[in-house]
């Protein structure tokens, strides 16, 4: 399959996921806000969180086991751990992350979301910019 159809067959299963949840559940599915439900030990087992969760860990390694991908990932440890850090600070500070602004906010025409939405993507493009172009790091 091209990897155009791929990516917009998995981009409309998302889509429906996240519509399904919120009509199901009345929640939106911000990852952010369904990780803190499962950490969270009053909502553990009183939410469908779980559920949303373990698909979104299980799936790619189904998806692994039936097909032949031909995504590399060649990055340095150290920094996913700290881009994973910044990630995690930028969703505290925005009050949300990417896919509960992305997916669920810009689906709902909130203004609020799309401000985070262009806040954050312009930020990781001028981070990209930075870290290969001025500081000179290789990806």
């Amino acid at each position: 399959m091209h990897p155009f159809m791929m990516a917009f067959l998995g981009g409309a299963l998302l889509g429906l996921a996240v519509v399904g949840y919120l009509y199901v559940h009345g929640r939106i599915a911000g990852i952010s806000g369904l990780i803190a439900q499962v950490l969270n030990p009053a909502t553990i087992f009183k939410t469908p969180a779980v559920w949303f969760l373990s698909g979104l860990i299980l799936v790619p390694f189904i998806y692994k086991q039936l097909t032949t991908p031909t995504i590399q990932l060649d990055a340095n440890p150290w920094m996913m751990i700290v881009a994973g850090l910044l990630v995690g600070f930028g969703t505290r500070l925005g009050s949300g992350c990417t896919s509960g602004h992305g997916i669920c906010g810009i689906s709902r025409l909130s203004k609020r979301s799309i401000v985070a939405t262009l806040t954050f993507m312009l930020a990781g493009v001028v981070t990209v910019y930075m870290i290969r172009h001025v500081i000179g790091v290789a990806a």
